[in-house]
């Protein structure tokens, strides 16, 4: 029996629409503007979503993925009943359960222990039922010591915390979970996702899953939809439709051409990723090594010339996992006036998610003469992993096997 049937459904917007709360005055005088017609949209209007169908059976989890702005999040509210659609119906069978932005579904001027009884309530159940699930809640969020806060001091990844929890053991029969996860720290991500697959395998609750992490959605889910540009573009066997999407959405974000500076010593002209095959892509096996060629440019001779390069992960600003630099183990730097290309390869010791990189041309004298803007990219698990003992460890965003010696001195 389907738990979610979704047909035709549309979702049209007006650009710099705002959509608060309209006073009486508003409302009147809706009533006297001339109805819209079938005519072709305006030029302030657009469709973020556009004939999306699909069905989703009572137990299945289902993944949705899609780049940014592909409209995943407005379809999880029209289907949480934030957002009406435009066109097209929502057929939803059991009671709903939503994580979508930080802070929905919680009063901020509620504590957190008011916010879980508010839930509760809201979903039907009864206070002797919130009261029996109430402390692993909050044992699961780990927010013992500030559940008696107002909502509004907490920090995000507390909300997020809570907000999980509350929607993982009030055991709505449907639950649907945007990407909102990645605001939680590596170890909280690792337990939610254990807690997503126990409620779908021993309590056979129905997800629908929006993630940038195809590891996850490809261990979660069996059936997959990619929606592009506000459309379905595939619906089928999961590990089918990532390997569709990544060979599809990568290819001109691994490219970064740089306009030409005035007066510049020097500059860089491309950058380019390459995986281990040498397909320019941003989406990386974890398990392989990949490459980074730098094209720049010297205007002069400069003695004492290098790059830089530095890698971070995406959760962590102002530090890095990796600083490399191309005079490291006496590599030859050329410093005579040209045109060059760097390669620089990178071996298989990050973890799987996602991080930034940015090139420098330096000097010990000058720090920057110039430098690349953050480029983003991805590392999944799309290959056996040669360290699977580490990888089970999402909190190690390094990965390199480490040699031990155990004697036994008795």
């Amino acid at each position: 029996m389907d738990a979610i049937k979704v047909q035709g459904i549309g979702k049209k917007y007006k650009r710099g629409q705002y959509a608060g709360y309209l006073t009486l005055r508003d409302s009147l005088m809706g009533l006297f503007k001339r109805p819209q017609t079938d005519n072709p949209l305006s030029k302030k209007e657009f469709w973020a979503l556009q004939d999306i169908s699909f069905e989703v059976k009572e137990g299945e989890v289902i993944g949705i993925i899609g780049s940014n702005g592909a409209g995943k999040s407005t379809l999880l509210k029209i289907l949480t009943g934030i957002t009406e659609p435009t066109a097209g119906t929502a057929l939803i069978k059991g009671r709903v359960g939503s994580l979508l932005e930080v802070g929905t579904g919680f009063h901020p001027e509620l504590t957190g222990r008011e916010n879980i009884y508010l839930n509760g309530a809201i979903l039907g159940m009864p206070r002797s039922e919130i009261r029996r699930k109430f402390d692993q809640i909050v044992d699961f969020a780990g927010v013992e010591q500030f559940i008696d806060t107002p909502v509004k001091r907490f920090s995000s990844g507390m909300q997020v915390r809570l907000a999980f929890a509350v929607a993982a053991h009030l055991e709505p029969e449907i639950l649907l979970i945007d990407e909102v996860l990645a605001v939680g720290d590596a170890a909280f991500q690792k337990k939610s996702l254990a807690k997503m697959e126990e409620v779908t395998q021993k309590q056979g609750r129905t997800i629908l899953f929006v993630s940038h992490n195809m590891e996850a959605i490809q261990n979660l889910c069996e059936t997959c939809v990619w929606l592009d540009n506000g459309q379905v573009k595939m619906i089928g066997q999961t590990k089918q439709v990532i390997e569709a999407y990544l060979k599809s959405s990568v290819i001109n974000q691994a490219v970064k051409k740089f306009s030409a500076k005035q007066n510049k010593e020097a500059q860089i002209n491309k950058i380019t990723v390459k995986n281990a095959t040498g397909q320019v892509t941003t989406v990386l096996d974890f398990a392989c090594p990949f490459s980074i060629e730098i094209e720049y440019e010297l205007a002069k001779d400069i003695p004492q010339f290098f790059l830089m390069l530095k890698i971070g992960h995406e959760s962590v600003r102002e530090k890095y996992v990796l600083i490399g630099l191309s005079n490291d183990n006496n590599y030859p730097n050329p410093t005579k006036k040209g045109k060059y290309k760097a390669v620089v390869i990178i071996p298989p010791f990050l973890n799987t998610g996602r991080y930034n990189f940015f090139v420098a041309l330096t000097t010990h004298m000058i720090p920057y003469l110039d430098s690349s803007e953050s480029i983003s990219i991805t590392l999944n698990q799309l290959s056996s992993s040669p360290y699977p003992m580490i990888h089970r460890n999402p909190e190690s965003q390094v990965l390199i096997p480490l040699k031990w010696n155990i004697t036994q001195p008795f």
